[in-house]
């Protein structure tokens, strides 16, 4: 338990999704691992491998272990209700993980953690370059003030001095000079110009070490800047699945630090007699620039809004604690459009939009040292547009909320004015506008600069960074931590530069913005956005264990279906997106008929489809379709998602139930779409329990409109030779 001790350490300040990906919620929750802590430890994982089919035996004593010491803790040790339920989830999660893979993941687990520890302890005993520069700095500061103290204690000395020599002087008449006295008084003022001349050297020095101060406190400042601006650039990010630790505390202490230092060298500067304006000119203005960088957005509001609907959002003033007592501060939000955030400028007669609930008052939290003001129920009640060039839509334009906020701070009776401005924000007035924002958002987020010209991005990038942007926001949006694999990305960029045949590396071709958004796809009436987003939202709500449990091939093309099924056992199938029907999922299949193979794609299911029938049932119900790629039983593979035969009841009506039926013998309209095979939905008679005579076409087929599949039912005929070389590497 002596490593899940130091974890529990590393968790608080660790990002959400770090965590999630550490422990999967719907396989191994944090839950568990934290109340099966010491016996997890007290085994041994260290020799499972998915190779090493030898350990199978021990890990299924292992893995019903588990079963029952998590039966045991959410029964007996869990007062939580809530937490009690994630325990008997993962009980029923685990019973149908295979045991080598589960203890595999728990090996994993432990080897991660122990990494993490590693790392914590790395950066504990290594002092950073920041760390080390603020250390210097403190040892400056405390430098000019030992020599302001010598310097004091000397003047005190002179003073002493110079009084007793006017003293004896006053006191002697010329006759009483002796040469004793005259002795006496010749090494009085030989001391008192010796303390002068140290007097002005330690002044001299004490000058040049305040200027260095100085110089090194703007030196820690900017670089406090620097990872503030690389903060709020992660926070950017986050929205489309980039890691993101949120934790604000590092920068605060450091924000206090600055403020520390600048207060005591303008104590320093205060205390100098000499005219040094030029120093408390610097010392001022960076005490400007710190007191404006600590306002910050910590929670930012949605990135598409739509009017008359309510919104939030947090920010947070990183030196609070040295906000003037008794002066409550009050924050006022604006809505801007891009040159006003721009200028970060705002007159009255110049408003874009009006807000409801705009102001807010900051309040501090003793316990957390956390000084916020919290925005609940902000509205956006009109919103005026500009003039839009050329083939530029309301969803490209872009907005800003601007934070103001008037501060007082306890060492200074001046008041201050800061501001912040949001990430950028698209206004919207109905829902039918939200894909098109969120995708003018996801660009926007992607690839625009940390410390840039609001809100400027790039019109064009790499091929590469967009398909990590792909990856990121489909995991985030999925909640899964399947990635896309290297088939699907491929596929990706042969669908947005519309070169289905080119198999060599897409990385570092250029894709545009209106590749991405605005052009619509070959042959096709939708965008490449408008195609991703339908598949990565039917998966979010409709397919996602499947997923995540590696079931669904996911972007591939039809043209590379025989590539990937051409060996393949008669009834092997694997689950792709449609690409031709935006949110839908269909079944490939390869079968052999009269010597010659054949590949078949059912007609996709949608998400009302799925809705009347999940796809585990669906896939049940076909005879056609055996295996799952490569040569996984479906029923192995999908049996979790099976649900059961409905049961007669006393209501005095006959259960009924649908059941999906692939038809080649029915007609299909054309399409532009390859070949398919229609699957139906209707009643099993054995279900009904009565003779067909009596239901005939009663509850006759649920046909869906639309295909994957341009030629009706049938099958697709074999493509041209094509050079799957690039594949096989992919495969590979």
């Amino acid at each position: 338990m002596a490593q899940w001790s130091e974890m529990t350490i590393l968790l608080t300040g660790m990002h959400e999704n770090t965590v999630t990906n550490l422990y999967p919620p719907n396989l191994f929750p944090i839950e568990a691992r934290h109340y099966l802590a010491s016996w997890i430890e007290e085994q041994s994982w260290d020799d499972f491998s998915l190779e090493n089919t030898e350990q199978e035996a021990r890990a299924k004593a292992l893995l019903g272990q588990i079963l029952q010491l998590l039966q045991v803790v959410s029964q007996q040790n869990v007062s939580n209700i809530v937490e009690k339920m994630k325990l008997m989830q993962t009980c029923r999660s685990l019973v149908d993980k295979p045991a080598l893979e589960f203890a595999v993941m728990m090996k994993n687990i432990l080897w991660k953690e122990r990494i993490l520890i590693k790392e914590y302890k790395y950066k504990e005993c290594k002092t950073s370059p920041e760390e080390e520069a603020m250390n210097q700095l403190n040892e400056k500061v405390a430098q000019v003030q030992a020599l302001r103290k010598r310097i004091n204690t000397m003047q005190e000395e002179y003073n002493w001095d110079k009084q007793n020599f006017e003293i004896k002087k006053a006191s002697l008449t010329p006759n009483e000079v002796t040469k004793e006295t005259k002795k006496e008084l010749e090494s009085l003022v030989m001391k008192i110009k010796q303390a002068q001349f140290e007097m002005q050297r330690l002044s001299r020095e004490r000058f040049e070490v305040l200027k260095d101060c100085v110089d090194n406190l703007a030196r820690c400042q900017e670089e406090f800047f620097n990872k503030l601006t690389v903060w709020k650039s992660e926070q950017h990010k986050s929205l489309i699945g980039f890691p993101f630790m949120d934790d604000l505390s590092p920068l605060q202490t450091r924000a206090e630090q600055l403020f520390a230092v600048n207060s005591n060298l303008n104590q320093e500067v205060s205390l100098i007699p000499e005219h040094i304006q030029d120093i408390r000119e610097r010392l001022h203005k960076l005490l400007q620039l710190l007191l404006q960088s600590s306002f910050v957005v910590e929670r930012q509001p949605p990135q598409v809004i739509k009017t008359q609907s309510k919104f939030s959002a947090t920010v947070r003033y990183l030196l609070g604690e040295k906000l003037a007592p008794g002066k409550p501060v009050q924050v006022t939000a604006d809505i801007v459009n891009e040159q006003q955030a721009r200028s970060m400028t705002i007159e009255q007669s110049e408003n874009v939009g009006e807000l409801i609930n705009n102001t807010s008052v900051m309040d501090k939290n003793t316990a957390t040292r956390t000084t916020n003001a919290t925005f609940r129920n902000m509205s956006i009640k009109k919103i005026k547009r500009a003039d839009r060039k050329g083939a530029e839509s309301v969803t490209e334009e872009k907005f800003a909320l601007l934070f103001t906020a008037k501060i007082s701070i306890s060492t200074n009776d001046a008041f201050f004015v800061v501001k912040i401005i949001s990430q950028p924000v698209v206004v919207i007035v109905h829902g039918s506008q939200d894909n098109n924002a969120l995708a003018t958002i996801i660009w926007d987020s992607a690839f625009s600069e940390p410390d840039r010209l609001p809100f400027v991005v790039p019109d064009r990038v790499p091929w590469k960074m967009m398909v990590e942007t792909l990856d990121n926001k489909f995991c985030l949006d999925v909640q899964t931590n399947h990635h896309l694999n290297a088939f699907n990305k491929h596929f990706l960029a042969q669908k947005i530069f519309d070169r289905p045949d080119y198999a060599d590396d897409f990385s570092n071709m250029m894709v545009s913005w209106c590749q991405f958004n605005k052009e619509i796809l070959a042959q096709r009436n939708f965008t490449f956005w408008q195609w991703f987003e339908g598949a990565m939202d039917l998966t979010k709500k409709h397919l996602r264990p499947y997923w995540s449990d590696g079931l669904i091939f996911g972007f591939i093309g039809k043209q590379h279906i025989q590539h990937v099924l051409k060996q393949c056992t008669d009834g092997t199938f694997l689950l792709r997106f449609s690409d031709s029907e935006i949110g839908a999922i269909t079944i490939a299949y390869v079968t052999y008929e009269n010597g010659m193979t054949m590949f078949k794609n059912l007609q996709p299911f949608t998400k009302r489809d799925l809705e009347i029938r999940c796809l585990g049932d669906r896939i049940r119900d076909i005879n056609d379709i055996t295996y799952l790629y490569p040569n996984l039983s479906k029923n192995e593979a999908f049996k979790k998602f099976y649900t059961g035969r409905p049961q007669a009841t006393n209501s005095g009506y006959i259960p009924v139930s649908l059941q999906t039926k692939v038809g080649p013998e029915l007609e299909v309209p054309s399409t532009d779409d390859d070949n398919y095979s229609i699957p139906s939905l209707s009643p099993p008679l054995d279900d009904l329990g009565l003779p067909m005579e009596q239901f005939g076409e009663a509850m006759g087929a649920l046909q869906i409109p639309d295909s994957d599949s341009p030629n009706g039912a049938g099958f697709l005929e074999p493509n041209p030779p094509m050079d799957y070389e690039f594949f096989n590497h992919l495969a590979c």
